[in-house]
């Protein structure tokens, strides 16, 4: 039945047509933005993966700006303690030099190079800051942020990666006779001493006067190539009167050496009941409770150092009371006891820093192919597929011309009726 009100061949190809042009505004859409989903309306679930995906792109943009900012500062910290590490060992020739010097007017000449080179060192601790951060004149440890973790529910938490400071600075050191002439080469009360425990038996001794003391100084001991540092705490200060604290303070430096567990390379750590013939082994002398004795059992020599530090001073305060002047090589000889433990602080403080920067660099590295692939898995999200797209527009764009025409057909059969009356 053909109707002149109702046009249903008009209708259905007005519908196919809407459908074709709406296809046709969507692959524009594509081509233009080339994404495929470019608003929620497209696609909301997916859209918002990618979004936040997006969000923590943006966030690890910012982490790695952070981390390359850390890794020049702990750059500049790294190159100045090799400096440093440098200038000490010049001291140390200096000092040695000073040992076979033949007159007093000579060790004086020394002592003002030293006096030379412990300005230097100053001097580049001062200078050794990057963006206001110095890292090694007395400074906080810095937290570098590192990562975002997100987890399956979607809370995130943050990963820091912690550089330590490591001060090297010379000021604010006073002296104090900590180490007494019951000490091992000790002639006089002073603030360090240094001994080298023959191999296969070889002993020596460290005694402790903590009456010049305060909470919170330390004496710093160097054994072969290991370190600690025993503070005069409040709980040892507490202990009772001065040979009560003295024998407090043998009994922290006993326990610290311990810690080390110094022995033969290659030989087993046996238990803590068994005698080891392979290990240095520390005892409070029975009489003296105020000093402790050094026994090498093992197959090396160990070099030993101590130096009294003040709390304030910094990590080579001990730089600042070296003087080699004098009639003989007294003077030097305390030197030399204390300047291996300064180049040893120096080097520690490098190495620390070398392996923070190296962290620091490989997680830059990670962050910035972790977004890579973040980039890539949204891309693969929402990015339009351009060849696909463009043979769409091709054939849409022939959809719509038949569309066209099928409802300009459809729109004259009306007037076909016509000829029924005529």
């Amino acid at each position: 039945m053909s109707s002149i009100n109702t046009n249903t061949g008009a209708m259905v190809a007005l519908q196919t047509l809407k459908s074709i042009n709406s296809n046709l505004s969507k692959v524009q859409s594509e081509i233009s933005t080339g994404k495929s989903i470019d608003s929620a309306k497209d696609n909301a679930a997916v859209w918002a993966i990618a979004k936040t995906m997006e969000a923590d792109v943006s966030g690890f943009k910012k982490i790695s700006d952070g981390l390359s900012s850390a890794e020049s500062t702990v750059s500049v910290a790294r190159n100045a303690a090799e400096s440093i590490t440098g200038l000490l060992n010049q001291v140390k020739d200096q000092i040695v030099q000073a040992k076979g010097a033949s007159n007093a007017d000579e060790r004086q000449k020394i002592q003002n190079n030293i006096s030379a080179l412990r300005d230097q060192v100053a001097s580049v601790v001062g200078a050794a800051q990057f963006n206001g951060v110095n890292l090694i004149n007395n400074g906080d440890d810095m937290d570098v942020l590192s990562s975002l973790n997100r987890d399956s529910s979607g809370n995130v938490a943050t990963a820091s990666i912690n550089v330590k400071a490591q001060d090297l600075s010379i000021g604010g050191y006073v002296a104090a006779n900590a180490f007494t002439t019951d000490s091992t080469g000790v002639t006089a009360a002073t603030d360090r001493t240094a001994f080298t425990l023959g191999a296969t038996g070889g002993t020596g001794s460290i005694a402790i006067d903590t009456s010049t003391m305060t909470v919170g100084d330390s004496l710093n001991l160097t054994i072969g190539d290991q370190t600690v540092s025993v503070k005069f705490s409040q709980e040892i200060a507490d202990a009772g009167a001065a040979a009560q604290q003295n024998a407090a303070m043998a009994v922290a430096m006993k326990n610290a050496i311990d810690s080390l567990a110094i022995q033969t390379p290659g030989t087993p750590v046996p238990p803590a009941t068994t005698a080891d013939p392979d290990r240095l082994t520390i005892a409070i002398d029975g009489t003296n409770a105020n000093q402790i004795t050094f026994t090498n059992d093992t197959a090396n020599s160990l070099s030993v150092s101590a130096q009294y530090l003040n709390e304030g001073s910094g990590k080579l305060g001990g730089l600042s009371a070296i003087d080699v002047t004098g009639g003989d090589s007294t003077g030097a000889n305390a030197a030399l006891a204390s300047i291996d433990g300064l180049i040893k602080t120096a080097i520690d403080a490098a190495a620390a820093f070398g392996t923070s920067q190296n962290q620091l660099e490989t997680q830059n590295d990670f962050v910035s192919k972790l977004m890579d692939s973040m980039k890539t898995g949204i891309g693969a999200m929402v990015d339009a597929d351009m060849e696909a797209t463009s043979a769409r527009l091709q054939a849409l764009q022939v959809q719509q011309q038949l569309a066209t025409q099928s409802l300009s057909i459809a729109n004259q059969a009306p007037q076909n009726l016509l000829s029924l009356f005529r």
